[in-house]
């Protein structure tokens, strides 16, 4: 059986099968020498009408000639340089479009994620009641407490703690717990009760003597505020200077009240 050696000189040549016609049908396939002549590789063999199963149609010769079955997983496709499919239509548009949406998204989760204060502010005594021992005061004091959330997300109030300071001894302490719950951009206010032991001489005399006009204690309030949000917890600090009515069971409006310098 003779050999047919095909040479690739043109484009067109390398998807014709070349064989000759006079090559006899259903021998095995004609080797053939490569591009640069190196290796010999199997050509395409002209179908014959016998239904060979060892044989299947290559795709490589427009169904004009078959290859062994074997071979077949070892084909390589080859495609035109100026075929359409490696020239998507709007490649460039629908990158920059995908590109500028991530941007936006992006931009949009920091600006409602990024976090924004928790603004505390003491709005003084709601009101304050007043007993007297033999050398003792006690004063049982509501305080207002206003708590703005400027974040666009909700925000949790956890825990309230409380000093009270008179003459920088501490009379009195508090604490609760899991006490508000604060929507976006809103404000909410706390009342909190906490009572303070006075046990200083002068101080009793003021509230309990007759003849003595002005009946007003001083006290210092330094307060801590835990919040919670976004599985983050901050801890805001606040304070506060009220005159109590220590005489009359009244208190003075926080804006009566003149801050000590």
């Amino acid at each position: 059986m003779g050999d047919t050696v095909s040479k690739f000189g043109s484009q067109n040549g390398e998807s014709k099968c070349i064989l000759s016609q006079a090559s006899a049908v259903g021998s095995e396939a004609s080797s053939y020498s490569s591009i640069n002549g190196s290796k010999s590789v199997l050509s395409c063999v002209p179908c014959a009408d016998s239904a060979d199963s060892s044989f299947v149609t290559c795709p490589t010769c427009q169904g004009t000639g078959e290859i062994p079955s074997e071979l077949e997983k070892q084909l390589v496709a080859l495609i035109p340089y100026g075929d359409q499919r490696l020239k998507p239509r709007r490649t460039k548009l629908y990158v920059s479009v995908a590109v500028l949406t991530c941007l936006l998204m992006s931009a949009l989760i920091f600006f409602f994620l990024f976090p924004r204060s928790i603004v505390v502010q003491p709005a003084g005594l709601s009101s304050s009641v007043v007993a007297f021992t033999a050398d003792t005061i006690l004063l049982n004091v509501t305080n207002i407490l206003n708590i703005t959330n400027n974040n666009y997300y909700p925000v949790t109030v956890t825990q309230l703690s409380i000093e009270v300071f008179h003459l920088s001894l501490v009379v009195g302490q508090m604490e609760e717990s899991n006490l508000l719950h604060i929507g976006p951009l809103s404000s909410e206010q706390i009342l909190y009760a906490v009572t303070s032991k006075i046990t200083d001489e002068n101080t009793h005399n003021i509230c309990t003597w007759s003849r003595i006009k002005v009946h007003n204690v001083l006290q210092h309030i330094q307060g801590t505020l835990t919040c919670s949000y976004l599985s983050h917890t901050e801890q805001l600090a606040f304070q506060s200077y009220d005159y109590v009515d220590c005489r009359g069971n009244t208190s003075l409006p926080r804006s009566l009240v003149p801050h000590p310098p």
